[in-house]
């Protein structure tokens, strides 16, 4: 079982669009290869709180879906963030 990320008070006051997009900023700065060593290690510690709370949004969502078609029969066929 993953273990639960400690999600920053900042981050918590983001809407899932705009910690999705500092996410895919992260993940651009990360794959340049042009951060320095603490800095990627400081950014990348916010990334997996940024992914973490992109999960838990996602799966409000879900379950808010499956609570309005009833039987959690939403069809969306949705998988989590770090499913590979």
């Amino acid at each position: 079982m993953a273990e639960k990320v400690e999600i920053a008070e900042d981050i918590l006051k983001l809407s899932f669009e705009q910690a999705l997009n500092e996410l895919e900023s992260i993940v651009d700065r990360l794959e340049t290869g042009d951060v320095a060593l603490e800095e990627s290690i400081e950014i990348y510690r916010r990334g997996s709180q940024l992914r973490a709370y992109c999960d838990e949004k996602l799966k409000s969502a879900q379950a808010k879906i499956e609570k309005i078609t009833g039987d959690g029969s939403s069809g969306l066929g949705t998988e989590p963030l770090d499913a590979d």
